[in-house]
């Protein structure tokens, strides 16, 4: 495996995937660096916050595309990213301009499976919490109810935890985990 050179998008979010998210770009720095991106100049990662950390992010990152983008009408530009391959950061130093540049690494994505069992209910309630959260679900042409590897990465992007938890998830080897741990938050709530 070859690493590559990525600059870093980060957030106080998570983006795994085949996940989606919509983020808000003001910086000029950035709005450069989304255009280089689309140029072609370099690939696109985006990262969890880390406080305190150097680089200020988690080591493990998504890379992601740009599928989308609108400008919004106070001339900041709103993208769309959709998560393609995880990566683990090796390095990373910040420019002149205050963007930061990785060296990274492929990981291994979680295999795709089928939800089996008990563990449907993960699955429904997924479908449910997009019914709710409409703006979510639009950010998505197709949904994939029935893969334990696509339902596990939605609900660590949108479950209220800790990111430091939820990276200790996303770092097994599998689903497995995230779905018992989902599923018995559901549970607890159910009782």
């Amino acid at each position: 495996m070859q690493t590559r050179e990525m600059a870093l998008l980060m957030r106080d979010a998570l983006l795994l995937p085949q996940g989606r998210v919509e983020v808000r770009v003001v910086d000029p720095g950035h709005l450069r660096m989304v255009a280089d991106v689309f140029k072609g100049k370099y690939a696109l990662a985006f990262a969890t916050i880390r406080p305190r950390g150097s680089p200020p992010c988690y080591p493990t990152a998504t890379q992601c595309d740009i599928i989308d983008f609108n400008q919004l009408e106070d001339d900041s530009l709103s993208i769309v990213l959709e998560g393609r391959q995880r990566v683990s950061i090796l390095s990373a130093a910040q420019a002149k301009d205050k963007l930061w540049m990785a060296r990274t690494l492929p990981c291994r994505n979680w295999q795709e499976e089928p939800i089996k069992g008990e563990f449907e209910l993960i699955s429904a309630a997924l479908e449910q919490f997009y019914e709710v959260n409409p703006d979510l679900f639009e950010l998505y042409s197709q949904v994939h109810l029935e893969d334990a590897a696509w339902v596990s990465q939605r609900w660590l992007e949108v479950l209220p935890m800790y990111n430091k938890d939820k990276l200790v998830l996303v770092n097994q080897p599998d689903c497995h985990k995230t779905l018992d741990f989902v599923l018995q938050l559901i549970k607890s709530h159910v009782d």
